[in-house]
Parts: structure tokens; C-alpha cells; sequence
């Protein structure tokens, strides 16, 4: 019998630190395959190196369906409906009243990246790339959320998928964004 709980979600540890980021993979909800770790830790710890800064981080990435995600999407935004990825960024720690933020005590945490597999699994089929691709591109797009990036204005987004891009492109993984109809290439739920 092992010391977890029964109701404890499974952590999936695969290997330790890289490049100062310190990943977490959580399954909460669907039939993931079991590749994916893989590209999870090697995407985000690329986006990571190229775009974060020397220090050390903490990150957790959680596989859910989109049942799960839609709960958060309308938690969170307001919005009724699961989308690809969601990112949830963590401030500085709060420290004891009247003190100073926990900011110098470990690795830096950076957030969460909530992940659903049918919407991804569906929109890798209609956009024609493989799901480890368009699942590599949707793990880099949230940890440039995490990193302080977005893409609610034009000029922004398209720094962003600049960023993208060559990050994906390291990764030897094709522009995520080429053929797109939309102006500056997102998705309008993004």
C-alpha cells in the first residue's frame, strides 16, 4: 500500500530539474497519452530558457478535459465553454502580516497550466498538425503567460507569437500560426 491518499490526483514525476525549472505534471481528468510528458516538460522548459529569466521556477502543468477546463474558464473568465489552455500565474508568496512577501525563500513559482484534452485533440485534427505539435505550441503559449506575456493587443500578440515561433521552430515543430485566417493569427478565445 503506498502513503498517498486514494483521492490524491497522481503526480507524474519524470526527471528533475532542468535548466533551473522544476516541473509538476498532475492528471486530473481524461485518457492522456502516455508521449505527452515528454513534449510537456521539453516545451516548457525551452520556452523557459529562451524566455524567462535565469532564476530558479516551480511549475505545475495539470491534464484535464475539457469538462474540467469549462468549470475553470467560467470560474475564472466568465466564460461558459473549455478552451485549449488556461494559465494561472502565482504572485509573490504573502508573507505573515505586517512582513515583507516570501519572494527570496526557493525556486520562484510561477503558476499553472491547465491543459484539455479534447479541445486540443480536436483542434490539432482541424488544423491539420499532429497533437504532440499543436500540445508542444499550446505548453509554450502558457508559459509565456506565466512569464508576464499576452495578447490582448495587436502589438503584443504579435511579440508573443514572434516568440512563438522561434521557440517552436528550436523545437523543430512548424509556425502554429501559418494559413491562419485571423489577422494576427489567435484563436478569438485565446
Amino acid at each position: 500500500m503506498s502513503g498517498r491518499p486514494s483521492n490524491a490526483r497522481p503526480v507524474l514525476d519524470g526527471a528533475g530539474t532542468v535548466c533551473g525549472l522544476d516541473i509538476d505534471i498532475v492528471s486530473e481528468a481524461g485518457d492522456w497519452p502516455g508521449t505527452g510528458e515528454i513534449i510537456l516538460r521539453r516545451a516548457a522548459e525551452h520556452a523557459y530558457v529562451v524566455a524567462g529569466p535565469s532564476d530558479e521556477a516551480e511549475l505545475c502543468i495539470v491534464l484535464a478535459d475539457d469538462e474540467f477546463v469549462q468549470a475553470l474558464n467560467k470560474t475564472y473568465r466568465g466564460k461558459d465553454n473549455p478552451t485549449n489552455v488556461l494559465s494561472f500565474p502565482t504572485g509573490a508568496i504573502p508573507a505573515a502580516v505586517g512582513g515583507e512577501p516570501l519572494i527570496d525563500i526557493g525556486p520562484h513559482l510561477l503558476g499553472d497550466i491547465v491543459l484539455a484534452l479534447e479541445t486540443i485533440t480536436r483542434e490539432a485534427r482541424e488544423q491539420e498538425k499532429t497533437f504532440e505539435h499543436h500540445l508542444a505550441h499550446l505548453v509554450v503559449h502558457g508559459v509565456l503567460h506565466l512569464l508576464g506575456q499576452d495578447h490582448e493587443v495587436d502589438t503584443e500578440a504579435e511579440e508573443m507569437e514572434a516568440m512563438e515561433r522561434d521557440i517552436l521552430e528550436d523545437l523543430g515543430i512548424a509556425d502554429p500560426y501559418a494559413g491562419d485566417q485571423n489577422p494576427n493569427g489567435r484563436a478569438p478565445d485565446a
